[in-house]
Protein backbone atom coordinates (compact mmCIF):
# COMPACT_ATOMS: atom_id res chain seq x y z
CA UNK A 1 0.00 0.00 0.00
CA UNK A 2 2.78 2.40 0.65
CA UNK A 3 3.88 2.21 -2.89
CA UNK A 4 0.52 3.14 -4.47
CA UNK A 5 0.50 5.75 -1.92
CA UNK A 6 3.54 7.16 -3.48
CA UNK A 7 2.37 6.85 -7.15
CA UNK A 8 -0.70 8.73 -6.03
CA UNK A 9 1.49 11.51 -4.06
CA UNK A 10 3.52 11.72 -7.66
CA UNK A 11 1.10 11.58 -10.01
CA UNK A 12 -0.50 14.71 -7.61
CA UNK A 13 2.92 16.63 -7.48
CA UNK A 14 3.08 16.42 -10.73
CA UNK A 15 -0.21 17.61 -11.65
CA UNK A 16 0.09 20.61 -9.33
CA UNK A 17 3.24 21.34 -11.19
CA UNK A 18 1.68 21.35 -14.65
CA UNK A 19 -1.25 23.71 -13.03
CA UNK A 20 1.57 26.46 -11.94
CA UNK A 21 3.48 26.11 -15.18
CA UNK A 22 0.17 26.03 -17.68
CA UNK A 23 -0.16 23.69 -20.71
CA UNK A 24 2.97 22.91 -22.72
CA UNK A 25 1.03 23.56 -25.64
CA UNK A 26 0.41 27.12 -24.02
CA UNK A 27 4.24 27.54 -24.07
CA UNK A 28 4.66 26.17 -27.44
CA UNK A 29 2.01 29.01 -28.82
CA UNK A 30 3.40 31.65 -26.45
CA UNK A 31 7.00 30.94 -28.07
CA UNK A 32 5.66 30.77 -31.94
CA UNK A 33 4.30 33.96 -31.31
CA UNK A 34 7.73 35.65 -29.65
CA UNK A 35 9.57 34.46 -32.77
CA UNK A 36 7.16 35.37 -34.89
CA UNK A 37 7.32 39.04 -33.61
CA UNK A 38 11.40 38.66 -33.41
CA UNK A 39 11.86 37.69 -37.07
CA UNK A 40 9.14 40.22 -39.15
CA UNK A 41 8.82 42.75 -35.95
CA UNK A 42 5.44 44.35 -34.65
CA UNK A 43 5.09 46.44 -38.07
CA UNK A 44 4.89 43.42 -40.17
CA UNK A 45 2.23 41.80 -38.40
CA UNK A 46 -0.86 43.65 -39.14
CA UNK A 47 0.50 42.78 -42.98
CA UNK A 48 0.69 39.54 -42.05
CA UNK A 49 -2.62 38.92 -40.31
CA UNK A 50 -4.48 40.58 -43.22
CA UNK A 51 -3.25 38.55 -45.38
CA UNK A 52 -4.18 35.18 -43.57
CA UNK A 53 -7.64 36.63 -43.56
CA UNK A 54 -7.74 37.42 -47.41
CA UNK A 55 -6.56 33.99 -48.31
CA UNK A 56 -8.90 32.66 -45.53
CA UNK A 57 -11.94 34.56 -46.83
CA UNK A 58 -10.65 33.17 -51.09
CA UNK A 59 -11.18 30.05 -49.90
CA UNK A 60 -13.70 30.40 -47.82
CA UNK A 61 -15.69 31.91 -51.20
CA UNK A 62 -14.01 29.00 -53.29
CA UNK A 63 -15.46 26.17 -51.39
CA UNK A 64 -18.91 27.59 -51.24
CA UNK A 65 -18.84 28.14 -54.68
CA UNK A 66 -17.58 24.65 -55.32
CA UNK A 67 -20.51 23.17 -52.92
CA UNK A 68 -23.09 25.32 -55.06
CA UNK A 69 -22.24 24.47 -58.38
CA UNK A 70 -24.26 21.98 -60.23
CA UNK A 71 -24.05 20.39 -63.76
CA UNK A 72 -26.94 22.54 -66.05
CA UNK A 73 -28.60 19.45 -66.93
CA UNK A 74 -29.00 18.20 -63.82
CA UNK A 75 -32.35 19.06 -62.24
CA UNK A 76 -32.66 20.19 -58.57
CA UNK A 77 -34.35 17.39 -56.08
CA UNK A 78 -35.68 18.55 -53.16
CA UNK A 79 -36.10 15.95 -50.10
CA UNK A 80 -39.41 16.56 -49.82
CA UNK A 81 -40.12 15.19 -53.57
CA UNK A 82 -41.71 12.02 -54.61
CA UNK A 83 -39.52 9.25 -56.92
CA UNK A 84 -42.42 9.50 -59.63
CA UNK A 85 -42.17 13.69 -59.18
CA UNK A 86 -38.15 13.26 -58.96
CA UNK A 87 -38.04 10.63 -62.27
CA UNK A 88 -40.56 13.24 -64.01
CA UNK A 89 -38.56 16.19 -63.18
CA UNK A 90 -35.17 14.57 -64.31
CA UNK A 91 -37.03 13.85 -67.58
CA UNK A 92 -38.35 17.11 -68.12
CA UNK A 93 -34.76 18.60 -67.46
CA UNK A 94 -33.31 16.34 -70.52
CA UNK A 95 -35.64 17.56 -72.43
CA UNK A 96 -38.22 14.01 -72.81
CA UNK A 97 -41.87 14.22 -73.09
CA UNK A 98 -43.43 12.72 -70.06
CA UNK A 99 -47.41 12.69 -70.59
CA UNK A 100 -49.02 9.37 -71.14
CA UNK A 101 -45.90 7.35 -70.25
CA UNK A 102 -45.50 4.90 -67.84
CA UNK A 103 -42.43 5.60 -64.96
CA UNK A 104 -40.61 2.62 -67.26
CA UNK A 105 -40.97 4.13 -70.09
CA UNK A 106 -39.51 6.76 -68.91
CA UNK A 107 -36.67 5.59 -66.81
CA UNK A 108 -35.91 3.63 -69.75
CA UNK A 109 -35.81 6.95 -72.39
CA UNK A 110 -34.09 8.56 -69.08
CA UNK A 111 -31.22 5.92 -69.77
CA UNK A 112 -30.94 6.19 -73.88
CA UNK A 113 -30.74 10.20 -73.75
CA UNK A 114 -27.75 9.57 -71.02
CA UNK A 115 -25.90 7.59 -73.39
CA UNK A 116 -23.09 8.89 -75.48
CA UNK A 117 -23.92 8.76 -78.76
CA UNK A 118 -21.53 6.66 -80.67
Amino acid sequence: MIGVSKNVNTAIASICICMAFGDPLQWIVIGVIVIVIFLWGPQKIPDLARALGRAKREFDDASREVGNTVSPGAPKVSADMTADQALVQAARGLGIATEGKTRTQISQEIVEKAKPQA
